[in-house]
């Protein structure tokens, strides 16, 4: 396991020697510290702490704590979260947050016009950032009967820090949703259907034919009859529906009412429009998907709506008739882009669909680099043939350094092609967005110097057998077959 791994960081370098781990160090090139030799005796460092950790989080009273190193991005989704209130700072805390925030302005101000910032400076505004960031991000307040059938999951961020996502209730935990009741909503108080059927001869029961003849009127003035509350009502709709056809901007807000509801409060029946979202689940997920920064400005966002929306749903329409234009337009693409599904997969194969992804992709103009992704041993070289990685080579730098790493084992290929198309912007069929030009594609077969490097370092891989110089307390001989399972065991 790489020493950058997460779970390396969250345990410490130190605490997994002292344990008596040991690391593999490379001699020749970059490995961010180096390899873990003992991933078990790794893994049960971190789920010791883990669970030390996730004592104290227990001890605050919630159902249930889920644990682990790593979730699978949208864990959350199906599960209602709770919105608590954010507890207050002291006049201390605040006190020392505003003389914070008055450094930093002041500092940025200073070297507004400077091209780089002195060391000293560019520290002190990261432990300034890092200060409000715990002052602005404190934990939330809940209600003890929320958190008796709510839970919490503790497992570890991308930089290696505790992550703790507490208040998210599964559905057999919900209190049974009670049934509409006309009186709750009625002005008038007038009697439930129940009732009105026991007492009222005109009511209808379902499946039967209204009376021929209506009875002669009581003294009182008896609820309407349901059949005649159902013809009346579609009137209504047809009128609705025409009228609402011709208010383009009402109906927006109407929609996005609707998918609000779907998406931030979950079980809420308040809307009168039959629309559906589906959001679907991430069943094969590459390794590192949920620590992305892709995924983190995502769920960042969707946070962040969470918290400008209203608590109870009865609220939302006019909150939303509150928000100006621009915001709602803003709130209800992030709604549409939850029901984006744009996955290959074998079992249910949908050119149409995926067809149509591309034509999304080519509207905003994707761009996988700019998002993030980059071709690894983890995320690519590793997991495709030879044949595809000197395709790649090739295609981003030329045929010359696909023919310098042509004879090197797979293992070996794989590593010299991360080194040689870091950077490159170069990417995989699938990611492509049509009409966009694949990036520093090569043009001519010059060699630049870092080629002329790698070229260097693999005619020595060649001249040693086609192995890599190592220091570590024991010499360890690796063939291709084990070399692609360790990073076959690391992608995991």
């Amino acid at each position: 396991m790489r020493a950058s791994d997460k779970r390396a960081q969250f345990i410490g370098l130190d605490a997994y020697i002292e344990a008596g781990g040991a690391i593999l160090r490379d001699l020749f090139q970059g490995d961010d510290g180096g390899w873990l030799q003992d991933v078990g005796l790794l893994d049960m460092l971190v789920a010791e702490k883990l669970r030390e950790q996730s004592e104290a989080i227990s001890a605050e009273g919630w159902k249930w704590i889920d644990v682990a190193p790593d979730f699978a991005y949208g864990h959350t989704y199906g599960l209602r979260q709770l919105r608590g209130e954010q507890i207050p700072l002291t006049d201390d805390e605040q006190a020392t947050r505003d003389a914070l925030q008055a450094e930093m302005d002041g500092l940025e101000e200073t070297y507004a016009e400077a091209e780089e910032l002195p060391d000293e400076v560019d520290q002190r505004l990261g432990e300034i950032e890092t200060a409000l960031a715990a002052y602005d991000d404190r934990p939330q307040a809940f209600d003890p009967e929320d958190i008796s059938r709510a839970g919490a999951f503790v497992s570890i961020d991308g930089s290696g820090a505790l992550r703790i996502e507490r208040g998210y209730v599964r559905t057999e935990d919900e209190l049974p949703i009670a049934p509409e009741n006309d009186a709750e909503t009625d002005p008038a108080n007038e009697p439930t259907i129940a009732a009105r059927t026991e007492h009222d001869d005109t009511s209808v029961v379902a499946g039967s034919e209204p009376p021929a003849d209506e009875p002669e009127e009581d003294d009182g003035i008896k609820p309407i009859p349901d059949r005649l509350m159902t013809e009346l009502t579609s009137h209504r709709t047809l009128a609705l529906r025409h009228a609402l056809g011709e208010s383009p901007d009402i109906a927006f807000v109407a929609a996005l009412h609707a998918l609000c509801l779907k998406v931030f409060y979950r079980y809420a029946q308040d809307t009168c429009l039959e629309l559906d979202l589906k959001s679907a689940g991430f069943s094969a997920q590459a390794p590192g998907l949920a620590d992305s920064s892709l995924a983190v400005a995502f769920d960042a966002r969707h946070q962040a709506w969470l918290n400008a929306l209203p608590k109870e749903p009865a609220d939302l329409w006019d909150g939303l008739l509150a928000f100006d234009g621009d915001s709602r337009q803003a709130l209800f693409a992030h709604c549409i882009s939850l029901s984006v599904n744009a996955i290959y997969e074998a079992y249910n194969r949908k050119p149409r669909a995926l067809a149509h992804a591309d034509r999304i992709a080519q509207a905003v103009d994707l761009d996988m680099v700019a998002a993030g992704w980059v071709p690894t041993i983890d995320t690519y070289f590793g997991r495709v043939t030879k044949a595809h990685i000197l395709a790649a080579v090739r295609e981003a730098k030329g045929a010359r350094a696909g023919d310098r790493i042509e004879h090197l084992k797979k293992a070996e290929m794989a590593e010299q092609a991360e080194t040689l198309l870091a950077g490159s912007g170069w990417l995989p069929e699938p990611l492509r967005t049509p009409g966009r030009d694949v990036p520093n594609a090569v043009q001519s077969d010059a060699i630049d110097p870092a080629e002329a490097e790698t070229e260097a370092a693999g005619e020595e891989m060649a001249a040693n057998g086609g192995e890599t110089a190592m220091v570590e307390d024991e010499e360890v001989a690796e063939d291709d077959s084990v070399a692609l399972e360790a990073h076959a065991t690391a992608a995991e």
